[in-house]
């Protein structure tokens, strides 16, 4: 599984904390952001993963809209990482908060 919808990452909150990455521009989170997610650029998570991110661990990933977070997810997952697009990025989230 390469993405996620919003309602089933909710359930995955509802149940157990999860590595959750926006990797929005530091001043859009300034509005908000996601239950438990750390902000880590996308330029410095794709250069330098080993940096960011643990092989043996899975990661949900998101942008604002989920154009830019499908691409590193890609990108990540073709590296060996276990990587999950959040659908529709924050601003989905924020539709079905």
């Amino acid at each position: 599984m390469d993405s996620i919808e919003i309602e089933d990452l909710k359930k995955l909150l509802s149940k157990e904390k999860i590595n959750i990455i926006d990797i929005r521009p530091i001043n859009s989170i300034v509005d908000g952001k996601m239950p438990f997610a750390k902000n880590i650029s996308p330029t410095l998570l794709v250069h330098n993963p080993n940096d960011y991110i643990d092989r043996n661990e899975k990661y949900y990933i998101y942008c604002q809209s989920g154009t830019q977070s499908k691409l590193v997810v890609e990108l990540l997952n073709s590296k060996g990482y276990q990587t999950v697009n959040i659908n529709g990025g924050y601003n989905n989230y924020l539709l079905r908060k």
